[in-house]
């Protein structure tokens, strides 16, 4: 099989959907790797790199698209990149999707005709999501820190020490979601002796993460009154909220935002599924915040792409095994014989096949069964 990994445009993404060390495996699996020149630098990988390891350097994405059986990235298709999505018919995308926060993608990968299979929809029998967790780990651990640095004047923020000094509070660190981010997040919150709540909805998980930081971060049940009471009082809130697959649902509303202390900071780990801030609209690197109601909103739409070195490693470590199943035995025979990485096709040739994202959308839904059969 030909595995193809163009550069990533959208905008400041540095990651590369492969590494060397990647490469070396596929090569060695007996598949063909092509990478788009200059696919690896903004992840601190050379050409030179992938050569050395078995990867042929083609010049441009186009030549990926057009040529590669298995194409890999790590960001959605944007709207520069559908006309690529219909040069082979029989093509397999992997990369995260999201669909269910993007009808335009959602369209174009329908009338594309592929087949399209997203990182963050493998699910493992536990319900855990092995390719989403890293980069939610590295977003998790992000937020802390983007609203520290937010909520200083500098930052454009009240002006507000996260750690406080002696004689000084530190500032109240709000946490929506006990997941693998918001736990993340969490963790590097209380390291930079904030003081930190955790809301969910799952007492049995307050339990856990109770036990896991013996007592440093108070935990509460998640309610629209208990989520009001804490953004009022709150210097940095922090969304972390993930329904598998669908859109997030929405928790802090304008009008409590409006109610806020001036200057707080709302950093949306969530904004790739749709944002859980009424006021969340995706930025970028480049221009990560903006105004709302007086408050700082942080809605960075690939926050991993900020550390490419640290994040690429941590996402193709989870990936490369299935990458190597579905490159080994072709997609049907390998969601065949892998139910978690069936969970994770969301279009075949142009049905749409995910649930989450038909309900989104009001789309129909064809079972992958009734596809692959």
């Amino acid at each position: 099989m030909i595995v193809g990994v163009p550069s990533e445009v959208k905008d400041d993404e540095y990651r590369v959907a492969l590494t060397p060390a990647a490469v070396r495996e596929l090569t060695a699996a007996g598949q063909e790797v092509l990478i788009e020149t200059g696919a690896g630098s903004g992840s601190s990988i050379t050409d030179a790199d992938f050569v050395a390891t078995g990867a042929k350097i083609v010049d441009t994405a186009d030549a990926v698209w057009a040529t590669a059986d298995l194409v890999l990235k790590v960001k959605e298709p944007v709207e520069s990149e559908y006309p690529c999505l219909g040069l082979r018919k029989d093509q397999v995308l992997f990369t995260y999707l999201h669909l269910a926060a993007s009808r335009k993608c959602t369209d174009a990968l329908l009338k594309a005709g592929n087949v399209a299979i997203a990182y963050e929809t493998v699910r493992l029998p536990d319900n855990s999501l092995p390719l989403l967790t890293p980069m939610s780990e590295v977003a998790g651990r992000m937020a802390p820190l983007m609203g520290a640095h937010h909520l200083m004047r500098s930052g454009g923020g009240r002006g507000t020490l996260v750690c406080g000094v002696p004689g000084v509070a530190a500032a109240n660190v709000i946490v929506l979601g006990a997941g693998v981010s918001g736990m993340a997040a969490a963790t590097v919150a209380v390291g930079m002796l904030a003081n930190v709540h955790i809301f969910d909805k799952n007492l049995e998980r307050l339990r856990q993460v109770d036990h896991h930081f013996r007592g440093e971060v108070e935990t509460v049940a998640s309610s629209v009154h208990a989520i009001e009471e804490a953004c009022i009082s709150a210097d940095i809130v922090i969304g972390a909220v993930l329904v598998f697959g669908a859109k997030a649902p929405k928790l802090v509303s304008d009008d409590l935002v409006s109610r806020m202390r001036p200057g707080s900071v709302l950093v949306d780990i969530s904004v790739d599924q749709g944002g859980c801030f009424e006021g969340t609209h995706p930025t970028t690197h480049s221009n990560p915040v903006f105004k709302h109601n007086g408050c700082i909103f942080y809605c960075v739409a690939n926050m991993p792409g900020a550390v490419p070195e640290t994040s690429t490693h941590a996402l193709v470590n989870a990936t490369l095994p299935y990458t190597l199943e579905i490159a080994r035995l072709g997609w049907r025979t390998a969601v065949r014989a892998d139910p978690p990485l069936a969970e994770g096709v969301n279009v075949v040739q142009g049905s749409l096949t995910c649930a989450p994202v038909g309900e989104a959308h009001g789309l129909s839904v064809t079972p992958l069964a009734a596809l692959i059969a």
